[in-house]
């Protein structure tokens, strides 16, 4: 059976998502508080392939020597229970890819699939309409939350992702053509059950890894000064957090981490890739990532109980918390000019510039840092056209957590493309600020019908972050 999801199918639509203008004021940031140490964790940015990979270079020895066996770690392939000689085995029985580094390739963004290379980065969430227990997703019987299109031998994989692309053509306002396209998605060969037809599906790219331990030292207050879920200021920007449970926590937490914040923490974010992507068990998922009809899955042979070990999993959460972030590179006149075209655009009022970590956040060169992620990391509704009509715990289908922008412009170095939003559907910055919609149809209107020597120097501005 054959399930497909795809956006943008009304050429109606297009006249309302590239014609409709609203009128924002751009939010006000609370001015940022002196740092201890602001420049503890940036380090010089640079066209090598492992700029995303580098330590934060406050980093002590002891921090150091951590950092570097979580960087072993966060590049292992692990293999299939019962192979001699590993230390590292319990694969699956189904899973996505074999090592965290398959997906977050030098640490960096993944790309969707082309006829070159198979969707190695990507991965697809599916649920049903409703909930399951705190608000989480409800999951589609037979095939859980997420669809596993590798497994071990003697068990079937869950499906095949193939994924095409429908060509949408539009104009600046100056009569500049441009081209967008919207994917496609076919999953072939299901094996566990036909796939409901009220399915809810989303196509998921791995996003880029450093940065995380600056995102988890900001305060819950910190995140909630810049919520305004019910637009008190009138600014047509409605902000708002995601309330999701933490497995870690065994609470509802304020999500931070992936592309709705449906995350609230790192080691969460690092044990349900661990247990839905790789197919390894830990202390906090004890269970094997089978459903109950999936026999084969329940039957193979299983590695250590848990597979993932304390130790392992608190040097893998480590490394993603030490990790540096790139310095934007150096400004010129046009980029200059370009950065006060992006608070003017009100590209600001949700890609906030500057926060300030908390001052009890753990490790030292974590604390009272001023940082520049470009995101308030609250969810915002970006129109019916970026929608996968699949909820997240509080976030609607058409609610995206602000994704950050820092590193945005050494993408192409370090992963050797230029694909971003949720699904690698733009190619390029242009191209996902026009697929912006929703809260963001004014900043996206305010470009589209900019000169092109605007545009030219907003798109320099963004892409030397």
């Amino acid at each position: 059976m054959l399930q497909r999801a795809s956006v943008l199918w009304l050429a109606l639509g297009l006249a309302a998502i590239f014609g409709l203008t609203l009128t924002v004021n751009r939010r006000a940031n609370a001015p940022a508080q002196p740092a201890a140490n602001p420049a503890a964790f940036l380090y010089a940015a640079s066209s090598a392939s492992r700029t995303f990979s580098q330590p934060a270079p406050a980093l002590n020895a002891t921090q150091r020597q951590t950092f570097d066996q979580g960087n072993r770690l966060f590049n292992t392939n692990w293999v299939p229970a019962g192979t001699q000689g590993s230390a590292f085995t319990g694969l699956g029985p189904l899973y996505n890819r074999s090592s965290c580094v398959a997906c977050h390739v030098r640490d960096g963004r993944g790309q969707p699939p082309n006829r070159a290379q198979p969707s190695l980065s990507l991965l697809i969430r599916i649920s049903l309409p409703g909930k399951a227990a705190h608000g989480a997703p409800k999951p589609v019987p037979g095939y859980g939350l997420q669809i596993n299109d590798q497994a071990l031998p003697g068990v079937p994989p869950e499906a095949q992702v193939a994924l095409a692309w429908r060509k949408i053509s539009g104009f600046y306002a100056d009569g500049e053509p441009f081209s967008l396209r919207a994917p496609v998605l076919t999953l072939e060969n299901a094996a566990y059950g036909d796939l409901p037809p009220d399915m809810q599906t989303s196509i998921r790219v791995a996003p880029a890894v450093f940065g995380l331990g600056l995102i988890e030292a900001l305060s819950d207050s910190a995140i909630l000064a810049l919520a305004d879920p019910d637009d008190l200021n009138n600014d047509g920007i409605s902000g708002r957090i995601n309330s999701v449970y933490s497995k870690q926590l065994a609470r509802v937490a304020i999500g931070r981490y992936g592309w709705k914040a449906n995350i609230a923490t790192l080691q969460d974010q690092t044990l349900d890739a661990a247990l839905f992507d790789i197919g390894l068990t830990s202390e906090q998922a004890p269970q094997q990532n089978c459903e109950p009809t999936q026999s084969a899955c329940l039957q193979a042979i299983t590695g250590p109980k848990p597979e993932l070990s304390k130790a392992v999993t608190a040097k893998i959460t480590a490394y993603l918390r030490m990790l540096g972030v790139p310095k934007p590179r150096p400004a010129t006149p046009e980029s200059a000019r370009g950065a006060a075209l992006f608070r003017d655009f009100q590209c600001s009022a949700c890609h906030v510039e500057s926060l300030t970590t908390s001052a009890n956040s753990g490790l030292n060169h974590l604390q009272n840092q001023i940082f520049h992620p470009y995101t308030d990391l609250l969810l915002h509704d970006m129109g019916e056209y970026l929608s996968d009509q699949r909820p997240d715990f509080a976030a609607s289908g058409s609610e995206w957590r602000t994704a950050p922008l820092w590193g945005i412009g050494l993408i192409p170095s370090v992963n050797g493309h230029n694909f971003l939003l949720h699904d690698g559907r733009a190619r390029g910055v242009a191209e996902a600020i026009l697929w912006h919609g929703g809260e963001a149809q004014a900043a996206k209107e305010r470009f589209r019908k900019a000169s092109n020597a605007d545009r030219q120097a907003l798109l320099a501005y963004v892409n030397r972050l």
